[in-house]
């Protein structure tokens, strides 16, 4: 799994990764946001500026360049997220009339979860947090930092010392298998983060979200049928006008994140299923216009009105994607076959057109080690532990597709 990216593997789930693709682009959410915040900007007019943020990312994103330049791209997401959280928390210092109790009381299982309206807006949420792309993202993402890890050490091979991208290489070619030291390493780095923004992060501020909604729009009758246009007025008036100009700026930089975040995804999956060879900076333009398409012909279509129901809609597609894409996951991580490493250094592997004919070049010391291999699959517990949570999400959005038939 770590010497080839993810999508690679699972060439056939293609169509799957760019619809979640399209879904995930909150093209939408950025342009009502816009609007929010400068009435004159039209819907459509911000759905094609936020093309924008391709500059940004042809500034710092290149995956076939130095470490530097990807911690500057995750520093600025990060920088991105955590201005997100610093506005919910200026929102939700500024509710006065809700108790701690009711809030953890919020968290406790009840009946109403099992109604047709709650199980739609959970699997929102779950679309919206787990985003299925960004599976991928990271698996693309650890690519440079393998490499970083082998160079550090010096385990990395002379012939890949310079000018070398995982991503940009055909697979017919050859590709970087790095060490296991490197893998390792970037596993327990991934998982700390994955675990550090699920359990922070995103929990807060989806619980944040909730909150906030649950102390200004509960027993509102103003709130029934409100859009986002409607709950911004809302907060405006239960809360405080500022309040209001904070949600569309949370908005705003969930829209710019998501945005960016969803380009580079798109990027890895052409490159993965669709084996790309155009220029990067013209690959990210042609999948960020691809995003941006259905975006604008809503808003020129529907305009304010059907854009809430649009926003929400995707979230809830892609939770019904997520079952699909993470399921070849589960499969290749609990395989001997692609979770198979061979201890040593890091080293160019020349792959013919089956696996009979792969064929290593091992370069310098460890020579020796290649008969040995060590399985990285799944452990028993943990394979069960992820089939189980697949079983949850399947059932889950098979029962929102159900009342949504009724």
């Amino acid at each position: 799994m770590a010497q080839l990216h993810p999508i690679r593997l699972c060439r056939g789930c293609h169509h799957c990764h760019g619809y979640s693709r399209v879904l995930t682009d909150r093209v939408i959410g950025f342009a009502i946001a816009l609007n929010l915040l400068i009435p004159q900007v039209p819907l459509v007019a911000g759905c094609a500026i936020s093309i924008i943020d391709v500059m940004v990312i042809l500034l710092f994103y290149r995956p076939e360049g130095s470490m530097k330049g990807l911690r500057y791209f995750e520093m600025f997401i990060i920088s991105l997220v955590l201005a997100v959280v610093f506005c919910f928390c200026i929102q939700m210092s500024l509710i006065r009339v809700t108790t701690p109790g009711e809030v953890f009381k919020g968290y406790l299982p009840s009946k109403s979860l099992i109604e047709s309206e709650a199980i739609y807006q959970a699997c929102g949420i779950l679309g919206v947090t787990v985003m299925p792309h960004s599976l991928y993202l990271g698996s693309g993402i650890v690519q440079p930092r393998l490499r970083e890890y082998d160079e550090r050490s010096r385990l990395l091979p002379r012939q890949l010392t310079s000018g070398y991208s995982v991503l940009d290489d055909g697979i017919d070619k050859g590709y970087y298998v790095p060490s296991l030291g490197a893998i390792k390493h970037s596993l327990t780095v991934s998982i700390l983060e994955l675990a550090i923004s699920l359990f922070t992060f995103a929990l807060f501020v989806s619980s944040a979200i909730l909150m906030v909604a649950g102390a200004s729009l509960y027993n509102n009758p103003d709130a029934l049928d409100a859009d986002i246009f409607g709950i911004h007025d809302l907060l405006s008036k239960s809360i405080s006008p500022t309040a209001g100009i904070i949600f569309a700026l949370a908005l705003l930089l969930s829209g710019v994140s998501a945005g960016i975040v969803c380009t580079i995804a798109g990027q890895m999956v052409s490159e993965g299923s669709l084996n790309w060879k155009i220029k990067p900076w013209l690959r990210r333009l042609v999948t960020r216009s691809i995003s941006i398409t259905p975006s604008i012909i809503i808003a020129g279509a529907v305009g304010r009105s059907g854009l809430n129901t649009a926003l929400n809609g995707s979230q809830v597609a892609l939770s019904i994607i997520l079952p699909f894409v993470t399921a070849p996951l589960i499969y290749f991580t609990c395989r001997d076959k692609y979770m198979t490493v061979h201890p040593g250094r890091a080293r160019w592997r020349m792959a013919g057109r089956d696996d009979e004919s792969e064929v290593d070049q091992v370069i310098g010391e460890g020579a020796e080690l290649e008969r040995q291999r060590v399985k990285m699959t799944n452990s028993w517990y943990t394979a069960i532990l992820a089939v189980l949570i697949w079983l949850f999400m399947s059932i889950m959005n098979v029962a929102n597709l159900v009342f949504l038939g009724k």
